[in-house]
Formats: C-alpha cells, structure tokens, sequence
C-alpha cells in the first residue's frame, strides 16, 4: 500500500520545493539611500608644532659668569634673572663715571660764575664785549660736558645692570649653554639658553598649490559655499590618532608658498594651557575649507575597485536586480567617500553582503545603519561561544 502512494507523495512535494527556490535563491543584502545633503569639506593635511615665540639669551656686557639663576626646563616670566656677570668691573666704571659728573659739575659752576661777572663788567662798560662773548661761551661748553658726563654715568649704570641678564620673554626656558666661570664677550653670537613660548603655539601645515587652486576655483564658480573666516575650525590629530580638545584658529596672513616644493604654508594658532604640543612634534590638521551644499557620500566599504583602476559601486535597481555603477569619487571624509559622479539622490547602493550575490542577481535589498554595523559586531564578540 504505502509503496503505491509514494509516488504521490513524491510528486505533491515537488511543487512545494520549485515555490520555495525562488526566495531562497534572494540574499538579503545591506544598502543605504543616497541621498543629497550640506556637508563641510575637511582637508587633513601634515603639519609640526612650533612655538609661538623664540628668544636666544645672549650677554650685552662682556665679563664672567659667576652664578646661574634658573632650572632648566622651567617656566620663566619676562624680567625674571638668568644668569649673573661679574658686576664689580662695571661698579668701578660707575664710581669713575659719577666723579667725571661731579668734575663737570663744578666747572660749570665756576664758568657760570665767571660769566656773570662778566657780564655785569660788560655792562658798567668796564670789560670789552669780547670778554663777555668768551665767558658765556666758556658756561656754555661746561653745561655741554656736563650733559656729556650724565649719559656716560648712564650708560655705565645701564651695563652694570645688564650683568643680571633677565628673560626677554614669558615661555620655557631650554637647556643651560654655559656654566659658571665662562668668558661672555658683548656682542658675542654664543647663546647662553633658548626661551620659546608655548602658549599657545602654532601649527605649520602644508597642502598642494594645485588642490589650493581647485579649492579657490570652486568657491569663486558657486560649487561650492565659502566659510566666514570667524566660523573656520581648524582641530589637531596627535600623533597616536586621538583628537586635540582645544580648536584653533587659521591664520590667513602666514600663508606662503615654497618655491622649491611647490607648497603651500599655512598656519593655525592653537591653545597649550597644559603644555601637551611641544615645538616639532608631527601633527595632522583638519581644516574645513568650504561647503559642499548637495554632497554625496558612501561608506568606504562601498566602494569597489575595477579592472581599470577605477571606482564603482553596486546598486540595487526598482526591480531589485543588482547592477555595477562606476563613480568618480573625491576625499574621504570621517570613512566616507564623496562620490562627485555617477550616483544621484535615491539611489540604493549596497554596503554589506557583497559575496551573497552577483551583478545581475537579484536581491532583497534591507536597511542599513553604521551605528547598527557597530552594535551587532559588539555583540558578536561578547557572545560566548558555545562548544
């Protein structure tokens, strides 16, 4: 009996499986709407930290060390001393320089005196004129060398001074190069430290004339909308990928072209309370340069390369059969591309599923979220495995 039936079972069967082929033979497949929207365009471009300021130390008086007054590496304020020359050389210049003025003084005094009497003689007719001509040239020469006698005292008073040699500006003082007992010679290239202020700082970064060009070309034809220069934010990468809390501010008057590279130099000042960006330490630095008002972008793993070199995509068409599109694509962007050609607005692009399918196959196309992606493979790696 039963063996009479199975062909009839067999066959009731059949049909069920040749209904069910076709879903099965579906993948389901990730993809997101393309869709146009304002996006800011952000160059990240190579740069090194520099100081904001530099001051080399170096002696205005020649004389001995004979005492350093700072630690190396510390923060020192304008005015604050460095280092101490030998003042009693320049001392004995004061001493001479101030009985030089009492000398003067007195001679004065007496020209003056002999003046007067002079010209009360002149007067009563009781001296030639030309006496009095030569007296009152006489006070005039002692009141000269008088004055004369003050600025020397000054500048004697003025060097001895400069034997405390003090900080010429706020910032970090570098390593000591010189010790006590050296010979410092006015004048002298020698340097004796290196203060470099480093709050705040610069960054000195560096993009291509060519991409400057487009860049310009493209704000002035309306491509794309220009920044107001209050609104630029310029923002540091480190060196170890993490981001620079404090944003910085662009200069535009440093910006300079190198003649040899082909370069341009542009800088932007940042903040440095906490001393973290030191001079020469390699950064990169965003920078947003314009705005893209109906940009495009994909996710970078949506982009594929051809046999040719060049970019595509896989897009999903109304009748949900797969089918490659080539694009032109621009910069990447926080992982994604701007796409400049090739993709309008409400096309369906695939981003996860890639070896389910093939061009031309056709698919069930199922929304999909970077912020989903990141959940379910957080999930995946928390779940236990189980033997």
């Amino acid at each position: 009996m039963l063996a009479a039936f199975a062909p009839l079972l067999a066959g009731c069967d059949e049909p069920v499986r040749a209904a069910a082929s076709p879903s099965a033979a579906e993948p389901e497949v990730g993809v997101i709407v393309v869709k146009a929207q304002p996006q800011a365009i952000v160059r990240e471009l190579p740069g090194r930290i520099a100081p904001m300021r530099v001051a080399d130390v170096r002696p205005q008086v020649s004389g001995i060390i004979v005492e350093r007054l700072f630690r190396q590496g510390s923060e020192v304020k304008a005015g604050d001393p460095l280092y101490r020359v030998d003042p009693r050389p320049l001392q004995v210049e004061v001493q001479s320089s101030e009985a030089a003025l009492a000398r003067a003084e007195a001679v004065h005094l007496q020209a003056s005196q002999q003046a007067r009497r002079i010209a009360l003689l002149t007067a009563q007719r009781t001296a030639p004129e030309a006496e009095n001509e030569k007296a009152v040239a006489a006070e005039r020469q002692a009141a000269a060398d008088v004055e004369g006698r003050k600025a020397d005292l000054a500048r004697a008073r003025l060097n001895l001074d400069y034997t405390t040699i003090r900080a010429p500006i706020d910032g970090v003082v570098g390593a000591a190069q010189v010790s006590e007992g050296a010979l410092m010679v006015q004048n002298d290239n020698a340097t004796l430290a290196t203060i470099q202020q480093l709050d705040p700082v610069y960054a000195d970064f560096t993009q291509s004339v060519s991409e400057l060009v487009r860049l310009r070309r493209a704000l002035e034809t309306g491509e794309l909308d220009r920044i107001a220069p209050d609104a630029i934010k310029v923002h540091l990468v480190l060196d170890d990928g993490s981001l620079y809390p404090i944003a910085g501010k662009l200069l535009f008057s440093e910006a300079r072209v190198d003649a040899n590279t082909g370069q341009v130099t542009l800088r932007g000042e940042f903040p440095n309370p906490k001393r973290d960006l030191l001079p020469g330490m390699y950064v990169r630095v965003r920078i947003e340069q314009g705005i893209d008002a109906d940009a495009m972008a994909v996710p970078q793993q949506a982009v594929q390369r051809n046999s040719g070199g060049g970019s595509e995509v896989f897009v999903v068409r109304d009748d949900d059969r797969v089918a490659t599109q080539p694009i032109r694509t621009g910069s990447v962007q926080d992982g994604r591309w701007f796409v400049t050609d090739g993709l309008r607005a409400g096309d369906r692009v695939i981003v996860e599923g890639f070896q389910k399918f093939a061009a031309g196959d056709k698919v069930k196309p199922q929304g999909w979220a970077e912020a989903d992606a990141s959940t379910e493979a957080n999930a995946s790696r928390s779940t236990p495995v189980q033997q």
